[in-house]
């Protein structure tokens, strides 16, 4: 499931991840690094399970976790109205 921000969205990378612009809204989100690294792999067509073993690569954590700590991000930016 390849992640979209919507129409309404604008991102910029910094050196501290990526700031997210919810235009109809006004609002900022910040995402880390971690998170960062997620959203890149999801955007580039990645599923899930891809970007969770980006993580385990990139951090040497539990793939259980990593699928969890995915799963929870795509949700909020669902959830938020960010992306679909």
């Amino acid at each position: 499931m390849p992640l979209r921000f919507d129409a309404h969205v604008s991102t910029a990378e910094t050196d501290y991840g990526t700031v997210l612009l919810d235009e109809r809204a006004g609002t900022y989100w910040e995402l880390n690094p971690t998170a960062t690294l997620v959203v890149r792999a999801l955007l580039d067509g990645g599923e899930i399970a891809d970007a969770a073993a980006a993580l385990v690569r990139e951090f040497d954590i539990d793939t259980t976790q990593a699928l969890r700590d995915v799963q929870a991000l795509v949700g909020d930016l669902r959830e938020a109205g960010l992306a679909s």
